[in-house]
């Protein structure tokens, strides 16, 4: 194992090593343990002196990563407390609303304890006699299934407002309730979310919705009023409609995804995003409509807006938006049925995509049935019978021009030249 090589090579080097965090606690959970991290006394030049294969990570905390393949054990040098003389920017910074920019200050086991978030991920695991040290009552709150701050909750929130998102998280994933005086400042302090960068809001909700327990991750951050501060959209999408199509559409697309996770199959933040915005998207969309603005150009001003709402607060990658905005379109093909445009949306490389949201839509009664079954027929067949059943299922005024598409999509034996202009003649 990855790990016990890294605490060993600690071992060996003279430092103190232990498996600590959420690997720990996972196991004494009966959980498989996602990855495990270290924690040591070396500082983070030292562990590279000792492995080749290590690179130094971060600014906020400077961590490194030790590499084996496709596997990367994290190892973090014990944290210290803060000190007059480390009141500066080398070490420590700290702005305005109490958020921590960054902390290098440098400790033993003792401090480091207080540097942890909750006490269920700060047990440490020596591997050397197979103990545990539990410095805060970690084994006593993982017994009674709670999840408890380390520390005062106002100022461990002040550091770092994602430890209520982190809060959300353990709470859905592990089943654990949330200590009273952990969850009490949670509301009161969510819109310090705003000022967390969004690249990192993205990384958190993909931990929140991608990792087996999205259902119940939505339904904890709208307990706690987190949701507005991570998803503007869709937290004010549900509190208007919280009972429509759409909304149970999310919570079907959810739970299908926390199946995949659950089966070892892969999951998708396109997906993702398509079942958390579709109502959002279709909201603004018939508001667009009403205006009188044409199919078209209201659904892209609908996408588009959604999205800008979106991007404030989680930073999506451009190679996820751009699929997005094509599956929503397609999306809007399908629910169609036969049509002249048929083939195009079956060769498209997001159609299964868009397939399954379509059957999302059957199964809450916003869909046709029979425009789903129109779909999953036609993708089964081949050559003339595609076609044929595509004619057949294709509206009168629209068969022409299935057939059109058709002799369009037939391979031929002249490739397609531009004509060249033929220069003008100069005069004179």
């Amino acid at each position: 194992m990855a790990a016990l090589k890294v605490l060993t090579r600690l071992h060996e080097g003279g430092f103190q090593g232990y498996l600590v965090g959420g690997g720990v606690r996972d196991l004494l959970l009966g959980m498989h343990p996602k990855d495990f991290d270290v924690a040591t006394d070396a500082t983070p030049e030292q562990v590279k002196s000792l492995f080749r294969n290590c690179r130094l990570i971060g600014r906020r905390f400077r961590l490194a990563h030790v590499i084996f393949g496709r596997e990367t054990i994290e190892v973090a040098t014990f944290r210290g407390e803060e000190s007059p003389e480390d009141d500066d920017d080398e070490h420590r910074r700290i702005d305005e609303s109490g958020r921590l920019l960054k902390d290098n200050i440098y400790g033993n086991i003792e401090q480091d304890v207080w540097r942890r978030d909750f006490t269920c991920n700060a047990l440490y695991y020596n591997s050397a006699d197979h103990s545990i040290r539990d410095f805060v009552g970690g084994l006593s709150d993982i017994e009674h299934r709670l999840l408890r701050l380390i520390g005062d909750p106002q100022v461990r929130y002040r550091e770092d407002p994602v430890r209520m998102l982190r809060a959300a998280r353990f709470s859905a994933k592990l089943w654990f309730a949330i200590e009273a005086s952990s969850r009490a400042p949670i509301q009161e302090l969510s819109p310090l979310l705003n000022n967390v960068p969004p690249a990192r809001l993205f990384d958190e909700t993909l931990k929140l919705f991608l990792t087996g327990h999205g259902e119940t991750s939505l339904k904890t951050l709208q307990e706690l009023n987190l949701l507005h501060s991570l998803l503007p959209p869709v937290a004010e999408f549900l509190a208007a409609n919280p009972h429509s199509p759409y909304a149970r559409i999310m919570r079907l697309g959810l739970a299908n995804t926390d199946q995949r996770v659950i089966d070892d199959r892969p999951v998708s933040p396109v997906f993702l995003f398509i079942v958390l915005l579709l109502g959002c998207v279709e909201q603004r969309f018939a508001a667009h409509r009403a205006e009188g603005l044409p199919v078209s150009l209201a659904h892209e001003r609908a996408v588009d807006g959604v999205l800008a709402q979106l991007l404030v607060r989680v930073g999506i990658p451009k190679r996820f938006t751009l699929p997005l905005k094509e599956v929503l379109v397609l999306i809007r093909r399908l629910r169609q049925g036969g049509s002249k445009r048929a083939n195009q949306a079956l060769s498209h490389p997001r159609f299964r995509m868009a397939y399954d949201v379509i059957e999302l839509e059957s199964m809450v009664g916003q869909l046709d049935p029979e425009v789903v079954e129109f779909w999953a027929t036609v993708q089964t067949l081949d050559g003339e019978q595609r076609q044929a059943y595509i004619r057949e299922h294709t509206p009168g005024d629209a068969r022409h021009d299935a057939a059109t598409e058709e002799s369009s999509d037939a391979p031929t034996d002249k490739p397609n030249r531009r004509r060249r202009r033929r220069p003008r003649r100069r005069e004179g």
